[in-house]
C-alpha cells in the first residue's frame, strides 16, 4: 500500500472512531456513527477491485462520475452505493493530494448529516496533528 500515512490522516479529524467488521474485514472510520470511510482488500472474485487495497469514500453522485472519469484508479464504490461511494485503489497512481482532498469532503458530507449540536461540538474539538 503506497498510502501508509492514510490511517493517521483518517483519524486526525475530529471526532473520528476507527473500527473493524470482521465480516467484511473491513477498517471502517466513522463520525459520531457515520461511516465515512472504510479501507479493505477484496479478494480475487471481486472482478476488478479484487487483489487491490482500497478505500472507499462518500462523494456526491455528480462528482463520482466526474472523478471515474479523470482518474482509472477511481472506481464506483466496492459493496456499497455505487452512486455515492467511490473505491479509490491504494495501490494506483493517485495523487496523495487528490486523495487526501477527497479524504475531507467525504468527512464533511458525513459531518453534514450529523444534528447541528454535534456538529457544533465538533468544530469546538481541536483536530489531531
Amino acid at each position: 500500500m503506497h498510502y501508509e500515512w492514510l490511517d493517521a490522516y483518517l483519524l486526525s479529524f475530529p471526532g473520528v472512531e476507527k473500527d473493524y467488521q470482521p465480516v467484511w474485514q473491513w477498517f471502517r472510520y466513522k463520525v459520531r456513527g457515520r461511516l465515512f470511510a472504510a479501507v479493505c482488500s477484496p479478494g480475487p472474485e471481486y472482478k476488478i477491485y479484487g487483489g487491490h487495497d482500497l478505500v472507499n469514500l462518500k462523494c456526491g453522485a455528480a462528482e463520482g462520475e466526474l472523478l471515474r472519469a479523470r482518474y482509472p484508479d477511481i472506481l464506483p464504490g466496492f459493496y456499497s452505493d455505487k452512486r455515492t461511494w467511490i473505491s479509490c485503489l491504494l495501490d494506483g497512481e493517485l495523487p496523495e493530494e487528490v486523495l487526501r482532498d477527497l479524504c475531507g469532503r467525504s468527512y464533511a458530507l458525513a459531518v453534514e448529516k450529523l444534528p447541528k449540536y454535534v456538529r457544533r461540538e465538533l468544530t469546538e474539538q481541536p483536530a489531531e496533528s
